[in-house]
């Protein structure tokens, strides 16, 4: 992103905030302002977030018109693009900036399929687009973590290596821990691996079928079954 936007005024949005803890937002928040990023947590479904959002953008644009009357151009709408990984909201928080639906969006990827501007008032055009994933992702942490909240189609990865690493991350949250596990499905998690885990769970619930049994451990994840928790913070 940085050497595609060079020099360019940008904004970082971190949707979704209602889906992690508070402990984990302010850890994120001291991170990004150290750095001196400028960040607005949101939630596109309430609408949190999107009035500060409003407010940088307005200002941002405010300043790119100064430089074109200085060179004695007439002001225009300002255009800026929404540029995010798959399922991460975008629409969600074009709708909700718009207060009506402009942009097709549902909770999986891919639903966004074409490049599409929408008008904000008088001073602000946004573009919404369809989810970018890099071609290779060398870091398979990171890869895993996308999968595992449903920012990568189900066809790009093995949902039960997926949910094993989630079982194995979730065991060592201190916010999460194998109580949650144990607690949702009442299994015994005490010395298991995740493959193992997620076999229990097949042979417990769903007739021995470990795909049912891993979709509905990222299911549930994903709907906060285990609270609300951020896979990992800033170091």
């Amino acid at each position: 992103m940085d050497l595609w936007l060079g020099n360019r005024k940008r904004i970082l949005v971190l949707n979704r905030e209602d889906m992690i803890s508070t402990a984990d937002r302010n850890a994120w928040a001291n991170y990004f302002s150290k750095q001196g990023v400028k960040v607005v947590f949101s939630n596109g479904q309430l609408g949190m977030g999107t009035m500060k959002l409003v407010c940088l953008a307005k200002t941002l644009a405010a300043g790119v018109n100064v430089k074109r009357r200085a060179r004695g151009l007439l002001p225009r709408p300002v255009r800026a693009g929404i540029v995010g990984y798959p399922n991460v909201g975008k629409s969600s928080l074009i709708n909700r900036l718009l207060k009506r639906r402009m942009c097709p969006a549902a909770p999986r990827p891919g639903v966004t399929r074409e490049l599409k501007w929408v008008r904000f008032g008088k001073d602000l055009e946004l573009l919404d687009s369809p989810g970018i994933i890099p071609m290779r992702i060398s870091d398979q942490s990171a890869a895993i973590k996308l999968a595992i909240c449903d920012d990568i189609g189900e066809r790009s990865y093995d949902v039960t290596d997926v949910a094993a690493v989630l079982i194995r991350i979730l065991s060592r949250l201190p916010a999460a821990g194998l109580s949650v596990l144990q607690k949702r499905y009442k299994i015994d998690a005490d010395g298991h691996s995740g493959h193992v885990f997620v076999q229990k769970v097949a042979l417990n619930l769903f007739n021995g079928d470990t795909h049912q049994a891993a979709f509905r451990i990222l299911t549930d994840f994903r709907k906060g079954k285990f609270g609300w928790i951020a896979l990992e913070r800033p170091r």
